[in-house]
């Protein structure tokens, strides 16, 4: 019978030991991401050919679409925000330029030429240039979330010069 509390007991306190380092991890994820939250200021999403230039710029109050000139604003909700950063955090800035575009319609005007800007700590992150669509795997994860929430705006059909 004690050897069966002793068990026990010890089985409890490596449970509790167990959730403990859990939870510090969490805690440790969450500052970092805060800390990003702090040092990014503004993501662009960049798409054009001949004919088109979209920019849509994301900023933590704010989202901004400029379609050949044309701008339009609105308020961009924090969690969305969050939600970004949290994916930017996977990435190591320093490198974002090097991602290799898996394909090259872009050079012939059979898909819009794309990039992603990132604004961190007053310097610029741009990655490589890529088909609309068709990021590099590394920014897959950042680029469908960022085409879904600039998708947001509705009246952005392009009008071509």
């Amino acid at each position: 019978m004690k050897k069966h509390s002793l068990l026990l007991v010890l089985f409890v306190l490596f449970h509790i030991q167990c959730i403990s380092q859990h939870k510090t991890k969490s805690n440790e994820n969450i500052a970092i991401i805060n800390k990003k939250m702090q040092e990014i200021y503004k993501i662009e999403l960049k798409e054009q050919t001949r004919g088109m230039n979209r920019i849509v710029t994301f900023e933590p109050d704010s989202l901004t679409v400029s379609l050949n000139d044309k701008l339009e604003k609105l308020p961009f909700p924090l969690s969305d925000w969050q939600n970004i950063i949290k994916q930017v955090s996977l990435l190591d800035l320093s490198k974002i330029s090097s991602y290799q575009a898996p394909t090259d319609n872009r050079f012939s005007d059979r898909a819009l030429s794309s990039s992603i800007i990132i604004f961190s700590k007053g310097k610029m992150y741009e990655s490589s240039a890529f088909d609309a669509g068709i990021p590099p795997k590394e920014l897959e994860g950042l680029y469908h979330l960022l085409k879904g929430k600039g998708g947001m705006l509705k009246n952005t059909k392009p009008e071509f010069r």
